[in-house]
């Protein structure tokens, strides 16, 4: 086997080379991958021309997979999510989010392909939760270590958004299907042992033990932490790369600076536990 990693960001990230995924991957292979993913949190792998099926496969092997209740998804593959924003359908994930948090199981993980680019733009920036949680006071540490959180689906996903439209009676069902969980706002990963932030902008609406005013305060100073630089990196996409980003412990953001050009991406998303 001969997999190496290239450290991209002193908080996460490394590029993966030396591994052709479009083949099945040995144990070594994959037990490898897991290893650095847990290491470095995100991965990103150049000049993967994988199909579908292969990046299904793929993902397959870290878990079972998600079927999300409102992205359409490749006809062929319903476990693989289509991401395809243009002027008729701007985009909805330009903001720091950890993906599903929705459910009482967030996902492990996610892989993301990139299908079609704009000439320029369209990057995705990953930031480090474990960074942005080591990085505050043990005050304020100690206070979160209690506090418990609200993640709303309608937040990130409002009616506004589908009435009026094909897709108006699925997003019904699933906001009847998804109502709002609680998670920790301090998550510990379940295989590292390492705490982080479990707070995102496009799920979290309240912390449940303060007051309303309090909650949004805390919230927006955490909000804003987890995004400063320090604890970030970020992604040009060229064709046929593939982010694998370890979802437990990460938030992005997918910069929308491209329109009126299009970006297609196609997402794989792998289940996972309840947070602890």
């Amino acid at each position: 086997m001969s997999l190496q990693l290239q450290a991209i960001s002193p908080a996460l990230g490394a590029i993966v080379s030396g591994v052709d995924l479009s083949a099945p991957l040995s144990g070594a292979e994959r037990d490898a991958i897991e290893a650095a993913l847990l290491r470095h949190q995100v991965l990103f792998f150049e000049n993967q021309p994988l199909t579908p099926r292969q990046q299904r496969d793929f993902a397959a092997r870290f878990g079972d997979l998600h079927l999300h209740p409102v992205y359409p998804t490749v006809a062929e593959q319903p476990e693989i999510i289509v991401l395809d924003t243009h002027v008729d359908n701007l985009p909805d994930n330009d903001n720091w989010h950890t993906d599903v948090t929705f459910i009482a199981a967030p996902p492990l993980g996610a892989v993301l392909a990139a299908r079609q680019l704009p000439d320029v733009g369209g990057d995705t920036l990953w930031s480090s939760n474990s960074a942005a949680y080591d990085a505050l006071s043990p005050a304020l540490r100690a206070l979160l270590d209690g506090l418990s959180a609200e993640h709303s689906f309608i937040h990130s996903f409002p009616e506004s958004r589908f009435k009026d439209t094909p897709q108006y009676a699925r997003w019904q069902q699933a906001s009847r299907d998804h109502p709002p969980v609680v998670h920790p706002v301090v998550r510990t990963h379940p295989v590292t042992g390492r705490k982080g932030l479990f707070v995102n902008e496009g799920f979290t609406t309240r912390i449940l033990e303060l007051a309303p005013r309090e909650s949004d305060a805390l919230l927006a100073l955490l909000f804003a932490h987890a995004a400063r630089p320090e604890f970030t990196v970020r992604w040009r996409w060229k064709e046929n790369d593939l982010a694998f980003w370890d979802n437990r412990v990460t938030q992005h953001y997918a910069v929308a600076d491209y329109l009126p050009q299009r970006r297609v991406m196609h997402r794989a998303t792998i289940l996972g536990d309840r947070p602890r």
